[in-house]
């Protein structure tokens, strides 16, 4: 026999057996090659109105809606990448033209391009339809995944001599195209993203970064013009009117990834895209050849941060918490100053930007060891020697910090009643249980724990009705709008009128004026925290006397409970 009729004898077999396992779940099975329908079986006479011996020898594109031509054609291109893919939505062109909702699952024999394509096809309920296409881009990473996956494919293809970029791609108008669109918006998604997928490293390396802005990492020489043509011409053929919208692409090169530890590899990956994601009213081009620069430039920063956090080499300012009532220091928050020498290396800057490379929960167990330092060569039996040290919401689900936080306590356990812990950028905790359980765990220890950047909106309600605090720290911004709306003074008195029911103490913070005392004292606030008590310093005597003590009337009152 000779190797083409052994071929054919093997594909018929496939064939078979893919039709044997695909008729246990769909209606209709294809055999495609180059883009025309080879073989075609089941229910072609009921969806189509013809028979299959009269769809076989035409393009598949003949029975596609137009709309969804360059879907089909994108995921026919990814079944190619894949070998396989399943579920995906499109549209088919039934009897009299109307239009059939299809669940499509691929598979070939070869992902060189050589082989037969086989499609199993299902017809779709309306229902099925709607839930299907509610969630944009199922098929897409997203900022939490995917600097993992782009940054483990870069590394790989640099230790074997390739490269690759990251492409980034910006849609202007999309938002309002799919305001426009209604109910298609959902159906322009899912074809933006097969085509970003079937033109991405390995048909699985793209991502929606945020609304109107992707990532996508591209071989080398990857042809971006063509991408972005591509994508604006889905979103012409998708708008009634035919505009669409324009695409922009910038391409980041990263430097020499081989030599780049892959997690510092992430951090500067997530570093970048949060800039992009971030980023409004810049040419997309100057951005890519900025964010080029910030990959590297992060990469660089990312090494230093880890030294210096190694190092300890910052030191612990102090600012005191004061009741409101009778200007008792009740406690201490503990505030970095970093050891650089560089004056633009500000404690905010630095902060800020551990947060957004996911190294904050190493700082966090660094200053949480520094303090305990500072507490140790303290008088224990006074208590004026108490320090409230912050704790990210990225940290708490980070069980490198967890565990070391509680070796550290078990270490220590005389640090029970003199240090405190106030969680800060709480949209950072991915789960409220789970951060629930980790303050619950320090009050069980002894150690009271405070909710940083308390406001009015929703969410705050939302942590306060989780999570389970000895006391909320009022946002500064928050309390400076109550004082200068009409409604303010009544919200804020409301607000702790509810955490006083939920023995919950308030702390007002950024009070720097007579005037901000006497409003948040009215208004209810158990305590505060500003300038106007003094600014953070390294020693302690600077708040004894306590500056503007005169400002408080009362002079002793029993110790709060807090």
């Amino acid at each position: 026999m000779s190797r083409k009729a052994t071929l054919d004898e093997q594909m018929k077999t496939e064939r078979h057996r893919y039709m044997a396992l695909a008729f246990c779940w769909a209606d209709l099975l294809f055999e495609i090659r180059r883009g025309v329908v080879t073989f075609a079986a089941g229910a072609c006479q009921p969806m189509f109105g013809r028979g299959p011996e009269e769809i076989e020898g035409r393009p598949l594109a003949e029975i596609v809606h137009p709309s969804d031509r360059n879907l089909v054609s994108n995921l026919l291109r990814l079944v190619n990448k894949l070998g396989r893919i399943e579920e995906a939505t499109a549209r088919l062109l039934g009897k009299d033209g109307g239009e059939v909702s299809v669940a499509i699952t691929g598979h070939c024999l070869s992902t060189a391009g050589e082989g037969p394509i086989f499609l199993a096809v299902k017809s779709r309920s309306q229902s099925e339809t709607h839930d299907d296409r509610d969630g944009e881009h199922p098929r897409l990473h997203n900022l939490a995944t995917f600097p993992d996956i782009a940054a483990s494919r870069l590394k790989t293809l640099a230790e074997r001599g390739e490269s690759a970029d990251l492409a980034i791609l910006e849609m202007p108008g999309l938002e309002e195209l799919g305001n426009r669109l209604g109910a298609a918006k959902a159906i322009l998604s899912r074809a933006i993203g097969a085509c970003l997928r079937a033109n991405s490293l390995d048909g699985d390396s793209a991502a929606v970064i945020a609304p109107g802005k992707y990532g996508v990492l591209v071989g080398e020489g990857g042809d971006l013009e063509a991408l972005a043509a591509q994508i604006a011409s889905l979103t012409k053929a998708t708008d009634p009117s035919g505009i669409g919208t324009a695409v922009e692409t910038g391409r980041i090169s990263v430097g020499d990834a081989a030599m780049i530890a892959e997690e510092d590899l992430v951090k500067g990956v997530v570093y970048a895209l949060n800039t992009f994601r971030n980023s409004a009213e810049l040419n997309l081009r100057d951005l890519a050849d900025s964010m080029t620069i910030l990959v590297d430039k992060t990469v660089t920063q990312i090494g230093a941060f880890k030294v210096l956090v190694s190092r300890s080499d910052f030191t612990v300012a102090l600012q005191p918490i004061v009741d409101v009532r009778t200007g008792r220091v009740h406690h201490f928050e503990a505030l970095c100053r970093f050891n650089t020498g560089d004056t633009g290396d500000s404690p905010y800057a630095l902060i800020s930007f551990a947060e957004e490379t996911g190294l904050i929960h190493r700082f966090d167990l660094a200053m949480a060891r520094k303090v305990v330092e500072w507490l140790a060569l303290q008088p224990r039996n006074n208590r004026r020697y108490r320090v409230a040290v912050n704790v990210s919401g990225y940290s708490i689900g980070q069980q490198e910090y967890v565990d070391g936080l509680m070796k550290l306590l078990a270490e220590h356990e005389w640090t029970r009643g003199r240090l405190l812990f106030e969680i800060t950028e709480s949209s950072r905790m991915s789960d409220l249980g789970q951060a629930n359980e980790f303050i619950q765990k320090l009050r069980q220890l002894g150690y009271e724990v405070c909710l940083d950047d308390f406001g009015a909106g929703a969410a705050s309600f939302q942590y306060l009705s989780a999570l389970e605090v000895d006391a909320v720290k009022l946002d500064g911004s928050a309390v400076h709008n109550a004082q200068v709306t009409i409604k303010g003074r009544a919200f804020l008195s409301a607000l702790t009128e509810l955490c006083r029911r939920l023995n919950v103490y308030t702390v007002a913070e950024m009070v720097d004026a007579a005037e901000s005392l006497n409003f948040v004292r009215e208004c209810g606030c158990d305590f505060v925290q500003g300038y106007l008590f003094g600014k953070p310093s390294t020693n302690l005597e600077d708040f004894y006397p306590l500056p503007n003590g005169k400002l408080f009337k009362a002079k002793r009152s029993p110790v709060h409970r807090w």
